[in-house]
């Protein structure tokens, strides 16, 4: 007879090898506007919003405006002059040599409709709206964190201040692109991905361009050769062009709405487990905080599997170090030190 209070024993099982994943983790993992998607956004918005007047600004979330000088109303009845990109931040000039600097962050996605915008509510995903002369840019932002930001500064000088530093890549000579990369030594995926040394590339285009220029996100940046930072330099700049004409082909004369790091045209990004479209191999990827890299470990990592931080240290010596470790385990019911 049970005691009240007590519950019966339960046996628990450790897996000693990697657990049945999804074909693919859109939906998990976050995502950030980068370089293409900036590009295309201040395309789309030079075509609707220069030369024209901003009417009226409403804001919805106390979250979103990070300065109080100069106030936001000081940039309605000005027109817009110039449109510029600062990294991932999307930055508006007004007369008077004002301007309104938005980075989406994560969630926050642009929108535009003509005519005047809807009054804002609370608890609606729209946190912010620009009622310009021409029609209306909306801002809304998923979830219930509230990252993105935007900010109003004066002159060139407050735009500096919101600069991470990252060289644009497109102004660089091989030898600077090669100074940038070996100036410390971390990964080439940290590298490429690092705010401060180059632009604009996050996690979704440099998983392509690694693929493209086939060479491993892991490898040390002060251990390429020559000939590999000639090769990533190239690649790196034809696939920021690429992608720029992608998604421009994709919107049209429409605004980008559709904004997002996985795409069907992509090689490896959100790729995992399906065949590699160079050599047929099945993408692997990479685990870590928020963020994941795909790669083809045939392509890239000759044949060898890169551990995922999380499994790797659950696993440790079990983890395994080849496609044909990996292919083992998936088809025998215990691994190769016989653990279940």
């Amino acid at each position: 007879m049970k005691r009240r209070g007590s519950y019966p024993r339960r046996r628990f099982t450790i897996f000693t090898r990697p657990w049945p994943t999804p074909a693919t983790s859109c939906t998990i993992y976050k995502i950030v506007p980068e370089f293409p998607d900036i590009v295309v956004y201040i395309q789309a918005l030079d075509k609707r919003i220069q030369g024209q007047t901003l009417q009226r600004v409403q804001i919805a979330s106390p979250f979103l405006l990070r300065t109080v000088n100069p106030p936001l109303s000081s940039l309605e009845g000005k027109k817009v002059v110039r449109l510029r990109r600062l990294g991932k931040r999307i930055c508006v000039g007004f007369e008077d040599d004002l301007w309104l600097v938005l980075h989406l962050m994560i969630a926050g996605r642009l929108h535009w409709r003509d005519g005047k915008p809807k009054e804002l509510k609370g608890k609606s995903k729209t946190i912010a709206a620009f009622e310009f002369s021409s029609g209306s840019l909306t801002l809304t932002e998923a979830g219930s964190q509230r990252r993105a930001s935007l900010h109003v500064v004066q002159g060139e000088n407050g735009l500096q201040a919101l600069d991470p530093g990252g060289a644009e890549l497109f102004d660089l000579t091989l030898d600077q692109f090669a100074a940038i990369l070996q100036s410390a030594n971390h990964t080439l995926k940290r590298s490429l991905t690092d705010p401060r040394l180059l632009s604009g590339i996050g996690n979704a285009y440099s998983d392509e361009i690694l693929f493209q220029a086939q060479l491993s996100p892991i490898k040390l940046t002060q251990k390429l050769t020559h000939e590999e930072i000639e090769r990533l330099f190239a690649v790196t700049k034809a696939e920021l062009s690429k992608w720029v004409g992608i998604l421009h082909q994709n919107s049209g004369t429409k605004f980008p709405e559709k904004v997002t790091a996985f795409r069907p045209e992509m090689a490896v990004h959100g790729k995992y487990k399906q065949p590699c479209p160079r050599c047929g191999t099945k993408i692997q990827r990479i685990r870590y905080a928020a963020n994941e890299t795909n790669y083809c470990p045939t392509c890239q990592t000759g044949g060898k599997l890169l551990a995922d931080r999380s499994l790797s240290r659950l696993l440790r010596e079990d983890w395994p170090k080849t496609l044909e470790e990996l292919e083992s385990i998936k088809t025998n019911p215990r691994d190769a030190s016989g653990k279940t």
